[in-house]
């Protein structure tokens, strides 16, 4: 046995280095141990199946598109203004329906001596008493030419205040008038008239008188007079010439005193376009007497 032991030794020591070298193969090749970034693979790329198609998307995005938007608000009214007469009186805002207008801008070359200057934007709300009306819608007129060139005397009272034919009435040259009757006395805050406002024109002459005489004799008072060189032979006027627009000639009657008078009386003499005279309406406000 001492001499195989050296023997025995150097199989023992070649069997153990074998089993060493073994061993040390087989741990490279041994899959190494996921990583956080190769262990988080696998899920991004799961991500990227579940997203859906750039077509599908943009279909997606093309529906919503078409479809229709909500309404938006509409805006809330503007609250109607109010203030109070010196004596106490509650005023409140008259509205005065205005037809639409069928031109814009205002023209430079309208050579009328004492022209007012156009105001540029909306004329102002106007105040009267509470319970002010249109006493002239429907009312009998009568007018110095009783045949008029185009139109009927009753256009002038029909509530159509819009520009368009079928809705003025043409009189005839030189100076012409026309006569409300409101059929009852009233306290008077207002008249608006509309000649034509079809295009750009001023009216010469424009007297408005008010009266409880049919026949303007007695009790007369003068609300509005521009004839600067009395051709209508009513007296010299101091107020101004003025364009034709949708909102018409307001005549503030409420300033003046609040007459009361039965019937209305509006004179004109031709215009910067030709020696007619038109008429599309008159409105009256105000209450009749109690």
């Amino acid at each position: 046995m001492g001499k195989n032991w050296p023997m025995t030794r150097i199989i023992l020591l070649t069997a153990l280095a074998l089993a060493l070298c073994f061993g040390a193969s087989c741990k490279k090749t041994e899959t190494p141990p996921p990583t956080k970034k190769t262990a988080a693979a696998p899920q991004k790329e799961i991500q990227k199946e579940a997203q859906p198609p750039v077509q599908a998307v943009a279909a997606v995005k093309e529906k919503a598109a078409e479809a229709p938007k909500p309404p938006a608000p509409a805006p809330a009214p503007a609250a109607p203004q109010t203030a109070q007469a010196p004596d106490g009186t509650k005023l409140v805002e008259v509205k005065i329906e205005l037809p639409k207008p069928m031109f814009v801008g205002t023209p430079q070359d309208m050579k009328v001596e004492n022209l007012e200057k156009p105001l540029g934007k909306p004329r102002p709300p106007f105040l009267a008493p509470e319970g002010t009306v249109n006493l002239a819608k429907g009312k009998h007129i009568k007018s110095s030419d009783e045949e008029p060139i185009i139109g009927e005397i009753d256009f002038i009272t029909d509530g159509d205040k819009e520009a368009a034919d079928g809705s003025y009435v043409e009189l005839g040259p030189f100076a012409q008038h026309v006569t409300i009757d409101l059929e009852k006395k009233s306290e008077l805050y207002a008249i608006v008239l509309w000649h034509y406002h079809k295009q750009p024109r001023v009216y010469y002459d424009v007297v408005v008188q008010v009266s409880n005489d049919p026949d303007f004799i007695n009790d007369v008072k003068t609300v509005f007079n521009n004839d600067i060189d009395n051709s209508a032979g009513l007296g010299i006027g101091k107020d101004m010439h003025y364009i034709e627009t949708s909102e018409g000639k307001l005549i503030d009657l409420y300033s003046q005193g609040s007459p009361k008078a039965r019937y209305v009386r509006l004179y004109s003499n031709g215009n910067t376009s030709n020696d007619l005279n038109h008429y599309i309406e008159v409105d009256v406000y105000g209450k009749p007497v109690e």
